[in-house]
């Protein structure tokens, strides 16, 4: 018997309530119901967990809104710098690509890098010689520039010339999905444009299998936070693990890393999750997460802040 699809997405937790306008708000709304739409019609046509993922993401990557390739932070030296991973649960492959700069779709090249190429993390040049020569979208560095981004990077630099930067202040922004197929398949994808004001090449957990991506036979993890804290966690594959090999319910497993573990070390942020059974988790610690999810019931929700 055909399982009923799952789609769960994200674009990102830290929302701070105050700085989010009625116009900011529909802008958002709109870009997280274009992704749902997009990676729901690949499930409902039968498609695998992976390509819908790798569609939902696609979206948010071409939305200035979202931290992710067209809308994403500068760093420090006024560049922009792309990370994202897919990973197939049903196979445990998976894809993952960092610091590129000229990849219009960096999910796009995560996910040939999974399927045409005998590796799993390809980085900066390299990454884009890859790119090239699978034909994927490249574009000039201008494509990413946007006046909001610019706008926050001075004032990070500006804190900078203070000594008044806090690492709380720039660690959020990025955007995934999960998802659970016909067949009963999981997959999951995460792109980011990093940190506003990052330093040395730095990247996060979002390309980073097992940390801020995740998928296996029974759960699927895309997470958003700060990043380091993700990784010393291994925060996604750690979840998983709990559901598939000690039986915990998603959404307690999801808890205690997200909301318990990530915290207690000084860390903050969110994850989407969803398992075997269709059913989903989206833990956050912040005011809010951008958030759409298609349950088995086929209604499809979007979110932003707590309560919703």
């Amino acid at each position: 018997m055909a399982a009923e699809p799952v789609l769960v997405i994200h674009g990102g937790a830290g929302v701070v309530k105050s700085d989010l306008t009625p116009e900011r708000e529909k802008a958002v709304r709109s870009g997280l119901e274009r992704a749902l739409r997009a990676g729901y019609a690949r499930l409902k046509a039968g498609k695998p967990a992976v390509d819908a993922v790798e569609a939902a993401v696609r979206v948010l990557e071409d939305d200035p809104d979202f931290n992710a390739a067209r809308g994403a932070v500068f760093t420090h030296d006024g560049q922009n710098e792309l990370d994202a991973a897919i990973m197939d649960g049903a196979t445990l492959k998976a894809g993952a690509v960092a610091g590129v700069r000229h990849v219009r779709n960096p999910v796009e090249l995560a996910r040939a890098v999974m399927d045409h190429s005998p590796h799993v993390f390809l980085i900066g040049d390299g990454a884009e010689a890859f790119a090239k020569e699978q034909g994927i979208t490249l574009v000039e560095a201008s494509y990413f520039r946007t006046d909001r981004r610019w706008r926050q990077l001075q004032e990070a630099l500006e804190k900078d010339r203070l000594k008044q930067a806090k690492e709380a202040d720039t660690h959020h922004g990025t955007v995934g999905a999960v998802a659970l197929d016909r067949d009963g398949h999981l997959a999951a994808a995460t792109s980011t444009g990093g940190l506003t004001d990052k330093l040395w090449g730095r990247v996060g957990d979002s390309p980073l299998i097992g940390a801020g991506t995740y998928a296996n036979g029974g759960c699927a993890m895309s997470g958003t936070g700060w990043g380091e804290y993700y990784i010393r966690t291994v925060a996604a594959h750690e979840i998983c693990m709990r559901v598939t090999m000690m039986h915990q319910p998603l959404a307690e497993a999801a808890d205690e890393v997200i909301n318990h573990e990530i915290p207690k070390l000084g860390g903050d942020g969110g994850a989407i999750l969803v398992d075997g059974a269709g059913n989903i988790a989206m833990p956050f610690n912040t005011d809010g997460m951008y958030r759409g999810w298609v349950g088995r019931d086929g209604v499809a929700h979007v979110a932003i802040l707590k309560g919703e």
